[in-house]
C-alpha cells in the first residue's frame, strides 16, 4: 500500500504543487504571463497525453519496472526543476517530470490491485483513492506552505527523497508483472499521444487565446483527426493499445463519464474557490489553502469506507451518491459567497462536498478495474486517468473562460459577480454526471455466477 501510494501522492501532487508559486516565479525568473502558464500547463500536458502509453510500456516490460523507471525520471527532472535558472529551463523540466508522472499513475493502481488480496482490494483501492484526491487538493497548500517557509525550489526538492525511499522500498515489497508475448502497438501509441496532446493544447489555451481563435480550433480539428484515426487503427491491430471492446462494457463507459464529468466541476469550481479565499478578505495562498481543508480532507476518511460498501451496494450508487453531494455542497456555497461572507459560513457545505468526493473516487476506480480482465488493468487505468485529467482541464479553461465573461480578479465583488455563473456550470455538470452514474450496473452475484 505504502510502496503504491507514496510515488502516486507525489505525482499528483505536482498538478497544481506550482499554482501558488507563480508570483515569486515571476518575480525571481524574470517570467512574463505565457511562461507562467506554461509553468503548470507544461506538466499537466506531457502527464496528461502519456498515461495510456505509460501503462502499455508496463505491459510490455514489466509494470514494476517501468513504475520504478518512471519514478526514477521523475525524481531527476525534479531535481532539474530545483536547479533551473530561466523560465525555459524550467518548462523543460517539468515537462520531463511529466514523462516519469505519466507511468507512475496507473501503473501504481494496477500494481496495487495485483498486490493485495481479493478480499481487502475494496479497502486498498479506497486509500488509494483517498490519498490520489487528498494530493491533488493539497496540491496549493504545500505550495504555498513552503514559498512562504523556505524558497520556491523547495517546491521541487522535496520529491527528491521521496524516490530515493520510494525506489527500494518497491523493489523490496511488489513483484514483477507483465503480459507475456504482448508486442507495443506503436502506430496507436504515436496517434494516442498525438491527439490527445492536441486537444489538451487547445483546452489550456481556449481561455486565454480564445475558444474560437485559428489556434484553438486547429489544434481541436487536429486532435478530432488524430483520434479518429486512432480508433480506426485500434479496430484493426492485433494487439491493440486500448482495445475498443472496453467501451462496449456499459460499467466501463459510464464510469469514465462519471469521472470526467466529476473532475470538470469539481476541479474548476475548486480553482476559483480557492481564489476567492485569497481575496475575499485578503489572505496568503497559505491562510486559503488551509481552509479549503475543510473540503479536501474528507476523502481521505470517506473513501475507505466506499471502497468496502462498493461491492455490497454498488459503485453505481455510491458514485451517484457522490456526485449528488458534491453538486448540493458547490451549489451550497455558490449561495453564500459574498463579499463578506464569514469562513464559518463555507465550513459547512465544503464538507458536504468533501464527503461527495470521497464517494466517488474509490467505488471509481474498483468500477473501472472489475469491468475489465485482470490481464487489462494497466489499460483500464490509464484510460480513466486520462479521461479525469482532460476533464480536470476543460473544467479549469470552460469555468475560466465564464468567469472572465462576467467577472475579474480587480476587486471583491468583481470576484464574486464572476464567480456565481461560473460555479453554477460546474454543478450542473456534476449533477449531469450523477444521473450517468445510475446507469452503472451492479455487479453480478459471484456466488450463484459460479454455481
Amino acid at each position: 500500500m505504502v510502496a503504491c501510494s507514496v510515488p502516486m501522492f507525489m505525482v499528483a501532487l505536482d498538478n497544481l504543487v506550482v499554482s501558488t508559486a507563480l508570483h515569486t516565479l515571476a518575480v525571481d525568473l524574470k517570467a512574463d504571463t505565457q511562461e507562467l502558464q506554461w509553468f503548470v500547463n507544461a506538466y499537466v500536458l506531457s502527464f496528461a497525453c502519456l498515461l495510456m502509453t505509460g501503462a502499455a510500456l508496463g505491459d510490455r516490460f514489466g509494470r514494476r519496472r517501468v513504475f520504478v523507471l518512471g519514478i526514477v525520471v521523475f525524481t531527476l527532472a525534479s531535481a532539474g526543476c530545483g536547479l533551473a535558472d530561466t523560465s525555459a529551463q524550467l518548462i523543460t523540466w517539468r515537462t520531463i517530470q511529466g514523462f516519469g508522472a505519466a507511468a507512475v499513475m496507473p501503473l501504481s493502481l494496477t500494481l496495487l490491485s495485483q498486490a493485495v488480496p481479493d478480499r481487502m482490494r475494496g479497502l486498498a483501492l479506497g486509500l488509494w483513492s483517498g490519498i490520489s484526491g487528498l494530493a491533488v487538493a493539497m496540491g496549493p497548500v504545500v505550495g504555498g506552505a513552503v514559498v512562504d517557509g523556505l524558497d520556491w525550489r523547495w517546491i521541487f526538492w522535496i520529491n527528491v527523497p521521496v524516490g530515493v525511499v520510494a525506489v527500494p522500498l518497491i523493489l523490496l515489497t511488489l513483484r514483477e508483472s507483465s503480459l507475456p508475448g504482448i508486442r507495443l502497438d506503436l502506430v496507436g501509441m504515436l496517434l494516442a499521444a498525438a491527439g490527445l496532446c492536441a486537444v489538451v493544447w487547445g483546452i489550456v489555451h481556449g481561455d486565454t487565446d480564445g475558444w474560437s481563435s485559428a489556434k484553438v480550433l486547429g489544434a481541436f480539428a487536429g486532435g478530432a483527426v488524430l483520434l479518429a484515426v486512432f480508433v480506426l487503427w485500434e479496430a484493426r491491430a492485433a494487439q491493440p493499445m486500448l482495445p475498443l471492446s472496453f467501451y462496449r462494457i456499459r460499467a466501463f463507459t459510464l464510469t469514465n463519464v462519471v469521472s470526467a464529468a466529476m473532475y470538470f466541476g469539481v476541479f474548476g469550481s475548486l480553482f476559483l474557490l480557492a481564489q476567492y479565499l485569497q481575496i475575499v478578505p485578503p489572505r496568503t495562498p497559505l491562510e486559503a489553502g488551509v481552509r479549503t481543508l475543510a473540503w479536501t480532507l474528507m476523502p481521505m476518511f470517506v473513501a475507505p469506507v466506499a471502497g468496502v460498501l462498493t461491492n455490497k451496494v454498488g459503485g453505481g450508487r455510491l458514485m451517484a451518491l457522490g456526485l449528488f453531494l458534491q453538486g448540493v455542497g458547490l451549489g451550497w456555497i455558490n449561495l453564500v459567497a459574498d463579499t463578506d461572507t464569514a469562513y464559518s459560513s463555507l465550513v459547512g457545505p465544503m464538507i458536504v462536498a468533501g464527503i461527495g468526493m470521497g464517494f466517488v473516487f474509490a467505488p471509481t476506480a474498483a468500477v473501472v478495474l472489475a469491468s475489465v480482465a485482470k490481464e487489462h488493468a494497466g489499460k483500464a487505468s490509464g484510460a480513466n486517468t486520462t479521461v479525469r485529467e482532460i476533464g480536470g482541464a476543460l473544467g479549469i479553461a470552460v469555468l475560466s473562460t465564464v468567469f472572465v465573461a462576467h467577472g475579474s480578479t480587480r476587486g471583491p465583488q468583481e470576484f464574486v459577480d464572476g464567480l456565481h455563473p461560473a460555479v453554477w456550470v460546474g454543478v450542473a455538470v456534476v449533477l449531469v454526471g450523477a444521473l450517468c452514474a445510475l446507469g452503472i450496473p451492479r455487479p453480478r452475484n459471484t456466488a450463484s455466477e459460479e454455481a
